[in-house]
């Protein structure tokens, strides 16, 4: 008797707290922020950002469902769509102190977080050490332990910070890791006020803009298709990214989170240089049965298209098998990817690897050329029984 009343207090409080999550939600003056003050550009109107190709993207997606739905959805951790386990086994691993000269060791943490480990760097992306993913430790938990434990990375030296919402940007994570190793932390606009306010430094750059680490070695602010918020009423007040490292030998390209836009932003990436190794979300993208793809997030189907059109000689997809956030199921992203790369033929290597596993990326060597498979031909291609029987 005592614990089913027990149970019900907890259910009765787990709600309530939902409720004045949603009640802030949608009262714009308790939780609207300035984040950013600036010159009018082609993706900021004085104000807010924007994405200059289009689809300001101002709310989340929902497809089927109704916004409260997800809201409800996201912050009890119970998402519609194919199954998902509750908990994936996970070998944590000790990475070494650091992996000098033209060597490159990836090691996948888990959702967008990867250990990059080159020229005596250890480069950490969208760290994310936190057992649920939103505000006040409610939201989707992690099925997969962190594939390092914490108190085993290395000193980290740089940090790529993409955007503010909670499954990329961990407040708690970014102050251990600056209380620990004070890394050159690099985001874009307005997330350095965001990340400020929990006492660490970052530096913050427009699309663009770069941050030299040391001769040669840069990291460069670059374009992506998404949007931005803590609490919904501060939505795009901080400015949204992709990064490219210059590194001898071949860049670092990290997609963040991105929709596919125009698609030509990873064309403008690869711009700066030989891309050797890209982390490509292919997760987080089916929100009603059969999607292939959301305005905020692309799926395998055009990570294939952002790998060819990176010329990038290895891919890492990222950015799912972590957090349930949206209806495919658990395996459905490293399959379609699969399914994908085969259809396209393509050159480079694109796929997916272990949590918790190292990988030795080799040095640089360009794809080879295949023609441009069209979107529309890539879908037939897909449509097959296998495919279709993804969820």
């Amino acid at each position: 008797m005592a614990r089913t009343i027990l149970a019900r207090l907890g259910a009765g409080l787990l709600w309530l707290v939902i409720i004045a999550a949603l009640a802030l939600a949608i009262v714009p003056h308790f939780l609207d922020a300035i984040y950013y003050r600036g010159p009018v550009t082609s993706h900021f109107d004085g104000h807010r950002f924007y994405n200059p190709d289009g689809d300001p993207l101002v709310l989340p997606p929902a497809g089927r469902q109704s916004r409260a739905q997800f809201i409800t959805h996201y912050l009890t951790g119970r998402q519609l769509g194919g199954p998902w386990p509750d908990h994936v086994a996970i070998h944590p691993i000790d990475p070494p102190a650091r992996v000098d000269g033209s060597r490159m060791v990836a090691t996948w943490v888990g959702h967008a977080t990867v250990l990059v480990q080159t020229q005596g760097l250890n480069i950490l992306t969208d760290p994310v050490w936190a057992q649920r993913s939103g505000p006040f430790d409610i939201g989707p938990a992690r099925v997969a332990a962190p594939g390092i434990a914490f108190d085993k990375l290395p000193k980290i030296d740089i940090v790529l910070v993409s955007h503010d919402h909670y499954d990329h940007m961990d407040l708690g994570t970014l102050k251990k890791l600056w209380a620990r190793d004070h890394p050159v932390i690099v985001t874009s606009l307005g997330n350095d006020r965001v990340i400020g306010a929990a006492g660490v430094k970052a530096a913050a750059r427009d699309w663009g803009g770069r941050v030299n680490v040391r001769p040669g070695i840069d990291v460069i602010v670059s374009r992506s298709h998404h949007w931005g918020s803590r609490w919904f009423t501060d939505r795009d007040r901080a400015l949204w990214s992709s990064f490219v490292v210059t590194l001898p030998g071949g860049n670092l390209f990290f997609a963040g989170d991105t929709g596919a836009g125009d698609l030509h932003w990873p064309v403008e990436a690869a711009a700066y240089g030989p891309v050797r190794l890209a982390l490509i979300p292919i997760g987080a993208f089916r929100f009603e049965p059969g999607q292939m793809e959301s305005g905020a997030h692309i799926g395998p189907v055009d990570a294939v298209e952002v790998f060819r059109r990176l010329g990038a000689a290895r891919g890492i997809g990222v950015h799912w098998g972590t957090f349930h956030l949206s209806r495919e199921a658990y395996d459905t992203p490293p399959k379609l990817l699969a399914a994908a790369m085969a259809c396209t033929g393509q050159g480079g290597t694109f796929d997916t690897v272990p949590i918790g596993v190292p990988r030795e990326i080799a040095p640089y060597a360009p794809p080879a050329p295949k023609p441009v498979m069209p979107r529309d031909a890539l879908l037939r291609c897909l449509d097959t029984p296998a495919v279709r029987a993804l969820q």
